[in-house]
């Protein structure tokens, strides 16, 4: 009897001491496959588990994979709390190139992380068409949501590294087709009902931080509000993003929203049909990307094309209470709600050798509007009933902005603002341009007080038109000579070549601009420092 035991013991034991996955450099590799999978294998490559409910009986730990068989398709989420040292991501097999697909319809996320470090996900898809309300809530979101990847800090440690790379995250909603948004909804600063979101990373905690994040290398695509969005606080902002080479296409709100984040790099990203409103499931407003709260960042080479709703839905623009911020060297177009947007208590930020074309096209009244598009705008506006302060210290220099014919460029200054700093642009307008009221949720007072620290020189204007109400003026412009537009290079006028629709789109405008006025530094001027600045741009002028 008593060796009968014993072996029952020793039965028990290895069972209970049962290895899953394959060993690898550093952890375990933990195989999923949809298709051929069991859960009852040992959920190695060649026999792996089947679905991701099987990660409920594995105890993780730093160095393991979970990996995901390519043309699979799982129906559950991911679970990554307390975490360290993850990594998800594919296997191939049979040489199937599909990505395996997370389908997480009415789940919370596809992929749930808290209080987390060192978390690394790369080619994966991931889609959640609806499913309404979640099952359970997590009792620190005020708000149902869907998300691709959920980020949440909730306990008060700083936590270092996520890495998303090469994800394809799409058709993320939180109701079903077929439903429709109440039209007030877009009022609101981001609507007041559920949404679907692509990668939302939230700080709900006192003193928590999450630091070093890259997201590179993803599409965002059809997604109900912002495919990436950052929320956190002003005093603990996230830390170190670089955010590269992503496509966001027909987001219902902003294309991606930095909202307390310090030393952000977003650089190569391709933003198409921000605030969209090809679904009635939503929201239908939104700039290509934003910042609030925001210290040193510098957004560089991106596209912004073709936002859309009745407020905001600037190509990028810099909400209130930032410091620092670049926007260098990207392409403008298209985009209903204007070019350059600076809100108020930002301080030394530019905009620098953009392109813009077309933007601001938006007309308030119209087709739903209650917000002017601009072309230029420096706004006070820190917020509702709070009394406008700055911008201050915006240097705006190097840009080459473009209006066609079919558009009224619109200009807004408010008289809070302080140094102003714009020269060495090209402003091409076919029409004269017109003063007007900013016009955040309630039109900026006016008034004609002189705004302090204002240098406006050295800038080529078609004609000498901008608006003389705005309480800023140009002095010692380069204007065209209007035989000059028409002059001819070979068969081809210039003239011709600025109206042609084929070219709205693209850079051969100021190709011809600058065959009239070279690229070159002759005739311009040194940028320099604003009269009462001591610091300038962190990033050198």
């Amino acid at each position: 009897m008593k060796r009968l035991l014993l072996i029952i013991a020793l039965v028990f034991s290895s069972c209970s001491q049962i290895q899953y996955g394959d060993k690898n450099d550093a952890g375990y590799s933990y195989h999923f496959n949809s298709v051929t999978g069991d859960n009852s294998n040992l959920g190695t490559k060649e026999k792996p588990f089947k679905s991701l409910d099987f990660l409920n009986n594995i105890n993780l730990s730093n160095g393991d994979k979970i990996l995901l068989a390519n043309g699979s398709t799982f129906l559950n989420t991911i679970d990554l709390i307390n975490e360290d040292g993850i990594e998800i991501s594919n296997y191939k097999i049979d040489g199937n190139t599909k990505l395996p697909t997370i389908n997480s319809k009415g789940k919370i996320a596809s992929i749930f992380i808290e209080n987390s470090s060192n978390i690394k996900i790369r080619n994966l898809e991931i889609t959640a068409d609806g499913g309404g309300a979640n099952e359970f809530l997590h009792k620190k979101l005020k708000t149902d949501l869907r998300v691709g990847i959920l980020y949440l800090v909730t306990n008060n440690k700083v936590h270092d590294s996520l890495t998303v790379s090469s994800v394809i995250i799409r058709d993320i909603f939180y109701e079903d087709p077929g439903y429709e948004r109440n039209e007030s909804e877009v009022r609101t600063p981001n609507g007041t009902k559920s949404y679907g979101w692509g990668i939302r990373v939230l700080n709900l905690s006192e003193s928590g931080n999450l630091e070093n994040i890259s997201i590179n290398n993803s599409q965002f695509k059809n997604i109900s509000h912002t495919a990436i969005r950052f929320i956190g606080k002003r005093e603990k902002q996230f830390k170190n993003l670089q955010v590269f080479d992503n496509t966001v296409l027909r987001t219902g709100g902003p294309g991606m929203v930095f909202n307390s984040t310090r030393n952000l790099f977003a650089k190569g990203n391709d933003i198409n049909y921000s605030g969209s409103f090809d679904d009635s499931r939503k929201w239908g407003r939104g700039s290509g990307l934003w910042t609030w709260g925001t210290s040193y960042a510098v957004i560089y080479g991106n596209k912004f094309q073709n936002a859309n709703g009745p407020a905001d839905s600037a190509g990028c623009h810099i909400d209130f209470n930032c410091n620092d911020v670049i926007v260098e060297r990207n392409l403008s177009r298209n985009n209903a709600g204007g070019f350059i947007e600076i809100l108020g208590n930002n301080y030394n930020c530019s905009y620098r050798y953009n392109v813009s074309i077309n933007d601001g096209h938006r007309v308030k009244g119209e087709n739903g509007a209650f917000q002017e598009g601009k072309t230029f705008w420096l706004s006070g506006y820190i917020g509702r009933g709070q009394e406008r302060n700055g911008p201050f210290n915006s240097y705006i220099y190097g840009n080459k902005v473009y209006v066609s014919k079919d558009i009224i460029p619109k200009i807004a200054v408010d008289k809070a603002s302080s140094g102003v700093f714009v020269a060495n642009n090209v402003f091409y307008f076919e029409n004269d341009p017109v003063m007007v009221l900013g016009d955040q949720y309630k039109p900026d007072p006016g008034g004609g007080s002189e705004i302090e620290n204002v240098f406006f020189e050295n800038n080529i204007f078609k004609k000498n038109h901008w608006p003389k109400e705005v309480l800023i003026q140009p002095k010692n412009n380069i204007l065209i000579p209007e035989y000059m537009v028409y002059k001819k290079r070979g068969n081809i006028s210039l003239h011709s070549h600025l109206q042609a629709n084929d070219l709205v789109g693209s850079n051969y405008i100021f190709d011809n601009l600058y065959w009239l006025i070279p690229d070159s530094k002759k005739g311009r001027i040194n940028i320099d420092y604003i009269k009462g600045d001591s610091k300038g741009l962190w990033q050198g002028f």
